[in-house]
């Protein structure tokens, strides 16, 4: 029993776990228990004398028909009443067909919402080899179809069977399915399944007054094919080849298919894509001034989604001020009143009241939970602070980008915006980007410097990298940690000079020690006379927060397992480590603007001598490419162990190929200094790879996949 006494329905029947579920198909016997029209419904009319018609496709007991009627069934109104099926009887049209033993089995052809059958040979010599084949016959055929026939064929006949697929009792969808609309208080408007519905009854009429009155066979055969295409177009209105049911202005009528299919159906519309309030979605852009953990909103956002701040004595004054800025859009009184303060004569005469609600605008450092679908694990959607910035998309800094598998060729994302202090607690102590900075499912940071910032620390790191006085002063002011003390310079005579290890271990702090390497250290340097003098400064050593030797990589930098972020993040906690990933941005993206970083034609070329070399490798690989197809067209080339002639042929061309590329590709690389800049970019694991750099070098254009 179910009591309509709210608008939300409570059963008494008592809860139970689902252990299956078991699908299948409605036989005509439980659509017509189901129905709560009986006698089924057979009029096309909706009304009579102003009122729902009974049997008609707006009977009152499949619901109200609008706001101001009760459901016949049970007694819900409008929004209580789920809806209640009804049906409609199909005619049945019955032939006499010849008994055959089913053994001579026929071609079927589907021709348009039929079926078409042709026979190799037939038994009477005046029998046609083509025919139609109509539902009544194929309905026949699966009622002989024994209940053992359906187990075999993987039906459960208590479930499903093959002759409940043909519709002879039509489901009659409930009124809350197919609304109608009142218009300009008079008129109606009603659904399309509605209409569609109607023209299966008139279709249905139609056909059983033929048979009453004996009209000849292939009149009813047309009015059969009309109902089919009725019934058709109800369950799917685009059918290739088939014409659409349109209303009287032309428009396709829209089915039962297209509700539910598609992108804006049902299922991906509705319930799996959840339309919410207090959300945002725009394109995001980066911005590398921003900490990791904010998220810059445009104002227009800002201003148009609220926050319901409860009016205290600590904040009663910062609110009212908020009031007269027009930065509110409601006061919620304690009576459940709503004021509308964009259309208040004049806000600022209102007067607060402790416990009244105002719904405020955005402001700086409001929690929000940002988030990019696909959403596949936590840190797709982590919470930021927000700051207001002008323009029209979100900004975002470019480390959060790798959790977010987010770039900036297009991309949108949602915001959304909490609406308790509960919600915000869990945001501050759950889902902060700091707090997450490492991921559980594999013990590593799940970010890291990337890009620009990548390659600039690389080269700003260099033993030979200095900065004079003013430069080093005005680096300091862009570090907020920095605490008046300024270190002393590493050079005295003729200036004061700064190297660019000192810069970057202000930006550490003081209670980190580790050890790494430099991408490119090589494994001799590990132990022997070399183990603490790395001559290619390769070998990072850091005590106390001094950086003491080594280049800066993205091994060291990026989300490798005991990078330097890893260990902030262990040794100091989340917001140190948080702050550590935005104050390398800040001092190291001023120092690029000293710096500067740019690829000429002149990093792409090597020397005139690696050139020449290049050259000759690629014209002796040549030589012995074209010896192995002179050996195959003299027929003197050998099978290798285990592969054909054709493919020991391929192996050997490949493998000169290939050394070839390695040959070249390291003299390519060799060739270029340290000062290249496309080099300090492969270096520092910004962009490219050692391949990219040699095949550009050596003026490649063919690469060989073995």
């Amino acid at each position: 029993m179910v009591y309509f006494n709210s608008q939300i329905c409570d059963s008494v029947v008592p809860y139970r776990n689902v252990r299956r579920i078991q699908f299948g198909i409605l036989s005509p016997d439980e659509i017509r228990r189901m129905s709560v029209t009986y006698p089924p419904i057979e009029f096309p009319e909706l009304f009579q004398e102003g009122k729902p018609k009974i049997q008609g496709l707006v009977d009152p007991r499949q619901g109200p028909a609008d706001r101001t009627l009760k459901c016949d069934t049970c007694r819900g109104s409008y929004i209580e009443c789920p809806g209640h099926f009804g049906s409609d009887s199909q005619n049945d049209v019955t032939k006499i067909y010849s008994n055959g033993c089913g053994r001579v089995q026929p071609t079927y052809r589907r021709s348009g919402l039929g079926l078409t059958i042709e026979w190799n040979q037939t038994v009477d010599e005046n029998q046609e080899s083509k025919s139609k084949l109509s539902a009544a016959r194929v309905l026949e055929i699966f009622k002989a179809i024994p209940d053992t026939m359906c187990e075999i064929l993987g039906m459960n006949p208590r479930q499903s069977r093959p002759d409940w697929m043909i519709l002879t009792v039509l489901p009659v969808p409930p009124l809350c399915v197919r609304p109608s609309v009142l218009m300009f208080g008079t008129a109606r408007c009603h659904d399309d399944l509605t209409y569609n519905l109607a023209n299966i009854i008139k279709a249905n009429r139609t056909l059983y007054e033929y048979e009453q009155r004996g009209v000849t066979s292939h009149i009813i055969d047309k009015q059969l094919e009309h109902l089919q295409y009725c019934c058709a177009t109800l369950i799917d209105n685009d059918i290739p080849g088939i014409l659409q049911m349109c209303q009287k202005n032309g428009k396709p009528l829209k089915s039962l298919k297209a509700r539910l299919k598609g992108k804006e159906g049902r299922i991906r519309g509705n319930l799996m894509g959840k339309r919410v309030d207090f959300s945002a979605r725009s394109v995001i852009t980066p911005d590398p001034n921003l900490a990791i953990d904010q998220v810059g909103v445009p104002r227009t956002i800002a201003q148009n989604l609220t926050v319901p701040e409860i009016v205290t004595p600590f904040n009663i004054e910062w609110l009212q001020e908020l009031i007269r800025c027009n930065a509110a859009k409601y006061i919620i009184l304690d009576n459940g009143d709503r004021i509308d303060l964009r259309v208040h004569r004049k806000p600022s005469d209102i007067y607060l009241q402790y416990g009244n609600i105002v719904e405020r605008n955005m402001v700086d450092d409001d929690l929000v939970v940002f988030n990019r679908q696909p959403t596949l694990h936590k840190m797709s959607m982590m919470a930021h602070r927000i700051k207001i910035l002008p323009w029209s998309t979100f900004r975002l800094n470019l480390s959060v980008t790798t959790p977010y598998n987010a770039d900036f060729d297009g991309d949108e994302m949602n915001l959304h915006l909490p609406q308790s202090i509960e919600v915000k607690a869990e945001l501050s102590e759950l889902m902060m980007v700091p707090r997450l900075l490492i991921t559980p499912q594999s013990n590593r940071p799940v970010m890291g410097i990337v890009q620009d910032t990548l390659t600039a620390v690389t080269k700003m790191t260099r033993r030979d990298v200095f900065l004079d006085k003013n430069d080093f002063m005005n680096l300091l002011m862009q570090l907020p940690s920095w605490n008046g003390h300024v270190p002393q310079a590493s050079i005295l005579k003729p200036k004061p000079l700064w190297t660019g290890k000192q810069l970057f271990s202000l930006i550490l702090p003081n209670e980190i020690n580790c050890v790494r390497t430099h991408e490119t250290h090589p494994d001799n340097e590990d132990d022997g006379s070399f183990k603490w003098i790395s001559p290619g400064d390769t070998k990072v050593l850091v005590e106390n927060g001094q950086l003491l030797s080594g280049i800066l990589c993205k091994r060291t930098l990026g989300t490798s397992a005991g990078s330097l972020g890893h260990v902030v993040f262990m040794e100091c906690g989340h917001e140190i480590a948080g702050k550590f990933y935005y104050y390398i941005q800040l001092v190291v993206n001023n120092w690029l603007l000293i710096e500067g970083h740019s690829i000429g034609i002149e990093d792409t070329i090597a020397d005139e001598n690696t050139y020449e070399i290049i050259q000759e490798t690629i014209k002796q690989s040549k030589q012995e490419v074209q010896e192995v197809i002179e050996m195959s067209h003299r027929s003197q080339l050998d099978s290798e162990r285990g592969n054909t002639l054709r493919q020991t042929f391929e192996n050997k061309v490949n493998r000169h190929l290939n050394d070839a590329r390695k040959r070249t590709g390291s003299l390519a690389q060799n060739s270029l200094s340290h000062f290249n800049q496309l080099k300090a970019m492969v270096i520092s694991g910004a962009k490219g790879s050692l391949i990219n750099m040699s095949q550009i070098g050596m003026h490649q254009t063919q690469t060989v996949w073995v």
